[in-house]
């Protein structure tokens, strides 16, 4: 063999090397790559959960001008300092923050005997709605504020009462306008368990 067949065979040699050793580059550079394109994409940012603004139901209940003196006079914790009062937030006025719904009970039987509505106007809130005919409870459904109310007959005991008024209110203007009323009869029969009669129902 002469010496020029040696370095062009030592030439192929070293050819197929590298060839060999760029391929196995190729495959570790891949990952890389996609690392670096990875890190590249922005982070999504999450906004933070609104903190709800809760307020003290019971002063205000008794700081409102449209409460009766009886109803503030009686409104008293029933046990330690738990207040029969259940208050419910959300949006049944359009307006941008949310609303407060305030229903006062009974400590003896839970009764609702007050339902009042207040809306966050400027940095205060305004009494928009008020009802002390008990038994009353006030919620909110679809937006739209419903009063339920049972009806009672001279001899219906606080258990079984004789029927019950569901009544939908929905903000229009400045103020709530009745939208839709719901009647039902109960049949309160001997032992006092009643079935609901087929209720009747009148849109205003």
């Amino acid at each position: 063999m002469s010496a020029g067949t040696v370095v062009l065979a030592g030439s192929v040699l070293f050819m197929a090397a590298g060839c060999s050793s760029g391929g196995t580059g190729f495959k570790d550079e891949g990952p890389a790559a996609s690392e670096s394109v990875a890190q590249s994409v922005p982070t999504p940012r999450t906004s933070p959960t609104p903190t709800l603004k809760k307020v003290d139901a019971v002063a205000l209940v008794r700081a409102d001008p449209k409460v009766s003196a009886q109803l503030k006079r009686d409104l008293k914790p029933c046990v330690g300092k738990q207040y029969p009062v259940d208050v419910t937030y959300g949006k049944v006025t359009g307006n941008a923050s949310d609303d407060v719904i305030v229903n006062v009970l009974s400590c003896a039987d839970a009764i609702g005997v007050g339902s009042f509505v207040y809306r966050l106007e400027g940095d205060k809130y305004a009494n928009v709605f008020a009802t002390e005919e008990p038994p009353t409870y006030a919620e909110v459904d679809r937006g739209d504020l419903v009063l339920t109310r049972e009806v009672y007959g001279k001899s219906d005991s606080i258990a079984y009462p004789s029927g019950q008024d569901v009544i939908t209110y929905r903000w229009v203007g400045e103020k709530f306008v009745e939208h839709d009323r719901v009647h039902t009869d109960f049949s309160n029969t001997a032992d006092g368990g009643g079935q609901p009669a087929p209720a009747i129902t009148s849109k205003g």
